[in-house]
C-alpha cells in the first residue's frame, strides 16, 4: 500500500467516525478523503467557490468535526493534523502564511 492510499484511508475512516448518516460515512467521506490528496485547497479540488462553502458542506455532513474545528484553520490542514500526517500538498502550499500553525512555515522560518 502506498503512502498516498494510507493517508486517503486514514483521513475517510476519521470522517467516517463523524458522519451524520450512510450518505456522509459511505459517499462523502470517500470523496473528500480521496481529494484531500491533490494539490491545491481542499475546497478548491472539491469544486467549492470558497471556504465558506466548504464549512457549510462540512457542517451539513459532519457537524460534530465542524463543531471541534478552529475557525482559522483550513480544512485539509485540520483532517491531516488529526490523523498526524502532512498532506501531499502542503510541501509545496504557497498559502502557508494563512494556515493555521503550518509546521512546514514554522520550520522555515
Amino acid at each position: 500500500m502506498s503512502e498516498h492510499d494510507v493517508m486517503r484511508e486514514k483521513i475517510e475512516n476519521y470522517l467516517k467516525k463523524y458522519a451524520i448518516d450512510d450518505e456522509a460515512r459511505y459517499i462523502v467521506a470517500p470523496l473528500i478523503a480521496k481529494k484531500s490528496l491533490e494539490m491545491n485547497h481542499l475546497y478548491q479540488d472539491l469544486g467549492f467557490k470558497n471556504r465558506i462553502e466548504m464549512g457549510q458542506y462540512m457542517a451539513r455532513h459532519f457537524p460534530r468535526l465542524a463543531a471541534l474545528k478552529l475557525r482559522e484553520k483550513l480544512w485539509k490542514k485540520f483532517l491531516y493534523d488529526a490523523i498526524d500526517m502532512v498532506a501531499p500538498a502542503c510541501a509545496t502550499c504557497n498559502d502557508q502564511e494563512h494556515c493555521f500553525t503550518c509546521l512546514i512555515a514554522e520550520a522555515s522560518a
